[in-house]
């Protein structure tokens, strides 16, 4: 995965390092992991999450022996590398492509509803979205019901003429429930199979607008409900992630700008908060700079550096 977070990775890394040349005792390991929870949480993981973590790292070094022969080094970012990807693997898991398959194998559109503050970068997303669909054999439709900031359409118009998708809108200040409801009617013409719903960016305490984000999640009846948050906002992304799936449910978010100097603590605090999966990290302005998001890799980008992994390149 061509993304990581240069400070988040130098923090664990650095971790790495102490730990090392620490006894694994409970009363040693403290010193080093309470110090070790501070520089986490200034790298934007959630204090609960950056807690989680270290508590589990404890509880897996804890009285380990280190036999003679063996390299602690390995041992330590192992268990490190095995404790992260716990943290970053969701109670659930959702397959976009093998869902929009079964939507279609069953002659109905996929619908998804794409929630999330202003200025995230949702409807690029939207349109990063239009064209991995397109790329992959399906016909997308997008939802123009982001009918309150000016502008909103003429910019998803401008995204639809470069990639090549059907754009459903009313004028501004109409109904965006009723724009998200004709176009899930459009869909099921047959004229497309797959349905992105652009939503006003909300801001989480706004109280009429998540309730107008949930008329539209009552009228669209989406199969899934996506939240795109800010990799920059750090914890403020996580804030707002728990208040859209308090409001409406999210089944799965993805991260923008994750190519920017990120401190890298979002992905891990969304994750583990919210219990759903992180699907993709947007990597630049691009149609095609959207990567889908694979724990594994994503630990790996942020441990590896100068070190190596036993068994791993």
């Amino acid at each position: 995965m061509p993304v990581t977070s240069r400070k988040l990775g130098s923090v664990l890394r650095g971790l790495v390092d102490k730990l090392v040349y620490t006894e694994l005792k409970p009363d040693k390991l403290s010193e080093v992991l309470d110090e070790a929870l501070l520089l986490l949480v200034e790298c934007d993981v959630a204090y609960d999450v950056a807690e989680e973590l270290v508590e589990r790292l404890k509880e897996r070094l804890s009285g380990v022996k280190v036999k003679r022969g063996a390299n602690k080094h390995d041992i330590v970012l192992n268990a490190l590398r095995e404790v992260l990807i716990e943290l970053l693997t969701p109670q659930t898991e959702v397959n976009l492509l093998e869902l929009a398959r079964q939507k279609r194998e069953r002659g109905e559109p996929f619908v998804i509803l794409f929630v999330g503050p202003n200025g995230h970068g949702k409807t690029t997303t939207i349109a990063k979205l239009a064209k991995w669909f397109k790329d992959r054999g399906f016909v997308p439709v997008v939802a123009a019901a982001d009918t309150f900031r000016a502008g909103a359409i003429e910019q998803l118009e401008e995204h639809a003429k470069r990639v090549g998708f059907k754009v459903v809108k009313h004028r501004y200040g109409a109904d965006p429930a009723a724009v998200a409801y004709d176009a899930v009617a459009y869909a099921r013409t047959g004229k497309a199979n797959v349905v992105l719903i652009d939503t006003a960016g909300r801001l989480q305490t706004d109280a009429n607008l998540m309730e107008e984000m949930r008329k539209i999640a009552r009228v669209a009846k989406p199969d899934l409900v996506i939240f795109v948050g800010d990799a920059l906002t750090g914890n403020d992304a996580l804030d707002q992630a728990l208040k859209f799936h308090e409001a409406v449910g999210i089944d799965a978010s993805i991260l923008t700008k994750a190519d920017a100097d990120a401190k890298g603590g979002a992905a891990v605090s969304i994750v583990y908060a919210t219990k759903r999966p992180l699907i993709f990290l947007g990597t630049g302005q691009g149609y095609d700079d959207i990567v889908e998001f694979d724990p594994e890799k994503f630990v790996d980008s942020l441990l590896l550096g100068a070190y190596s992994i036993s068994g791993r390149s």
